[in-house]
């Protein structure tokens, strides 16, 4: 072993391990996406960027974000999509509304898993809503220099 390779697995994070627990399966992740998604549609900023995108049936996605989540959660491989693509075509999205994606998340995971697995869940819901956010919105450069109060009279 190198000493590159050394200091790169001390650098590199451990991987993820599946949450491997009694009632954690894709019957059990199943229900939370489609509680979840029930209350997206119901809410009255989420529900029309939803009711958008999606028009009619709503079981293929359905059936999507229940393997995107089985593969989240249970690293099952189950979702190939490519989720910022997805989203970076949504033009009505604002940064806010992933507070309330995430309040309804919470909330779903919260109801129908024990605490500490709905922890796991929540906890990862918040990193993708980070890494969606990043990809989303920061561009680089356009943060505004604050002015130079003091050189000015």
């Amino acid at each position: 072993m190198t000493s590159k390779s050394v200091l790169l697995d001390r650098v590199r994070p451990a991987a993820e391990q599946p949450l491997l627990r009694p009632g954690v399966d894709r019957a059990s992740i199943g229900k939370l996406v489609r509680e979840f998604y029930s209350r997206v549609r119901k809410d009255g900023r989420l529900g029309p960027i939803f009711a958008g995108e999606i028009v009619g049936d709503w079981e293929p996605h359905l059936e999507k974000m229940t393997d995107f989540w089985c593969s989240v959660i249970l690293k099952s491989g189950d979702y190939n999509g490519r989720p910022v693509p997805a989203h970076l075509k949504l033009k009505d999205v604002t940064e806010a509304d992933f507070d309330i994606w995430l309040a309804l998340f919470r909330e779903t995971a919260a109801e129908l898993f024990a605490p500490e697995i709905a922890a796991v869940f929540v906890e990862r819901a918040e990193r993708i809503a980070a890494s969606l956010k990043l990809a989303m919105f920061f561009r680089p450069g356009s943060a505004v220099a604050p002015s130079n109060a003091a050189g000015s009279a």
